[in-house]
């Protein structure tokens, strides 16, 4: 809340998506929010690719450390690690770069 008591909004200032011919799909969110404890680079981010049933599996994401692996983390398959974060352009690179391989290694 700001000093007003109202809720400030955040602002999303990425937003992307793309889906393979064989049904595989990414999509790729963030947005600027106050920093905090909970964001302390005054963002949230969220990618994930899903499988062509829509099954995850690929997400990058900073929602919370309830895994206890760290605020910035991957969930691949079920399985949780935290993860480096040196800005919104390279952690999407990253993200996307991991996708094609996963892609060419499952679907191609």
């Amino acid at each position: 809340m700001d000093n007003t008591g109202a809720t400030m909004s955040a602002l999303k200032v990425f937003e992307d998506d793309d889906e393979f011919p064989t049904g595989d799909r990414w999509e790729a969110l963030a947005w600027d929010v106050p920093e905090s404890d909970a964001f302390p680079e005054g963002l949230k981010y969220s990618f994930q690719y899903l499988g062509p049933a829509d099954e995850s599996i690929l997400r990058y994401d900073n929602a919370n450390d309830a895994h206890g692996v760290g605020r910035h983390h991957r969930h691949y398959r079920g399985e949780v690690e935290g993860i480096e974060y040196e800005g919104l352009r390279s952690h999407i690179e990253r993200f996307l770069e991991e996708v094609e391989t996963i892609h060419e290694r499952e679907f191609a």
